[in-house]
């Protein structure tokens, strides 16, 4: 037996209202169905399949392992993104990975879960400083 694909991934939040816009807002994605469950949450979207289940955290007695370091998208339109974020002043990080054609950007959600984004193959939108880690406010 093997696994063949990342279905979702879970999160608490103090703030489900705050947490849902976030990731539709910074990570694009969209909050859809969600089977009537007796606690309060949301799945959020990334085309046909719900990527992120969302539980808010009022009430919740058991933990997950806290193990997890960050979690990763494929995205596009970096520059809009980029745009977005330094209107909204929200902190991140854009790196350029070497030897590959990707750019990254790092952000973290509401309750502080690491958010990183890839965009492959677009234009470079920064030359890299030292170890590819570049600043979007030395956008080309």
């Amino acid at each position: 037996m093997a696994a063949s694909l990342l279905e979702h991934y879970n999160i608490f939040c103090k703030d489900l209202g705050a947490t849902v816009k976030f990731y539709e807002k910074y990570v694009g994605l969209r909050d859809g169905d969600r089977p009537p469950f007796p606690f309060p949450g949301a799945w959020l979207y990334a085309g046909e399949q719900a990527v992120v289940h969302i539980v808010s955290e009022s009430g919740r007695k058991d933990h997950g392992s806290g193990a997890i370091d960050h979690i990763a998208f494929r995205c596009h339109g970096l520059k809009d993104t980029l745009a977005l974020l330094k209107k909204d002043k929200v902190a991140h990080e854009l790196r350029q990975v070497p030897a590959r054609p990707l750019q990254q950007v790092f952000i973290r959600d509401p309750d502080g879960v690491m958010i990183e984004m890839n965009f492959w193959d677009e234009p470079v939108v920064a030359k890299p400083r030292k170890e590819g880690v570049m600043h979007a406010s030395e956008a080309i």
